[in-house]
């Protein structure tokens, strides 16, 4: 699949509500490649991964420029769509926040998951403020680039605290980046099965849902109107504890 339209349009089709896209994140060419022979439909990419793989916190502390080139090799090792954690799009300002996705764009990106969390602050953007980001960001890549918004409202909360007014407030959102031009949201955290299935009914994108620990299974999921699952950081995690548990066996021994 090398027609850049046709990475498009296959791509956003996999988002079906009740038959989610599952994506295992990968960090660098090689997980990808090593996630696209197991069986993937597309290959995605955590931040928190990609930056750790290279020796960096989260949260953009990876400078952009590797997180760009990052990108374009994983791009040139699938033969898939690659949709990019851009977490906040390492800008604030909706003209260079566009002008960064462009160059992501430019990567033979696909897509990118892009956050209202403040990064390096406290809370998160203002409807308004993220809402013109992402309209910005729709002029820069064009129509047809998977802008996956994400809402942090549930990962700022403890899970107790997550209630009907949390959703109405997500949906609130939802809305705002849906007029603004978002092809999707991102809702990790929710794992509350009766609000998760309110909040899908509801949202006027598809929904991704983001597996952890302890969260409903995969069925239980999809049962409440997720078109899309994702897997974060703990591919990672997982891989480096296989990595670190081999070889503390082999020092041991």
């Amino acid at each position: 699949m090398t027609d850049t339209a046709t990475r498009f349009s296959a791509f956003a089709a996999l988002h079906v509500p009740g038959d989610p896209l599952i994506l295992y994140n990968a960090w660098d060419p090689g997980s990808a490649q090593a996630v696209a022979e197991a069986g993937a439909s597309a290959i995605a990419t955590g931040s928190f991964s990609v930056a750790a793989a290279q020796g960096y916190h989260d949260a953009e502390a990876l400078p952009l420029d590797l997180a760009i080139a990052n990108a374009g090799r994983i791009v040139a090792a699938v033969d898939l769509p690659v949709t990019i954690d851009f977490e906040g799009g390492y800008a604030v300002e909706p003209e260079a926040f566009a002008a960064n996705l462009k160059r992501l764009a430019d990567t033979g990106a696909i897509g990118c998951n892009f956050e209202d969390q403040v990064i390096g602050g406290e809370g998160l953007h203002p409807v308004a403020l993220q809402a013109e980001r992402i309209r910005a960001g729709r002029v820069a890549v064009g129509a047809d680039f998977f802008i996956n918004a994400r809402t942090d409202i549930f990962l700022k909360a403890k899970a107790e605290d997550h209630d009907e007014a949390r959703v109405d407030a997500a949906l609130e959102r939802a809305s705002a980046y849906a007029e603004a031009g978002a092809s999707g949201l991102f809702v990790p955290g929710l794992a509350r099965l009766d609000l998760l299935a309110r909040f899908c009914e509801a949202s006027p994108l598809p929904v991704n849902f983001m597996a952890f620990t302890g969260a409903p299974g995969a069925a239980e999921v999809a049962a409440c109107g997720v078109a899309r699952i994702s897997h974060g950081p703990f591919p990672w995690r997982l891989a480096m504890q296989a990595l670190s548990e081999a070889a503390q066996a082999i020092y041991r021994g």
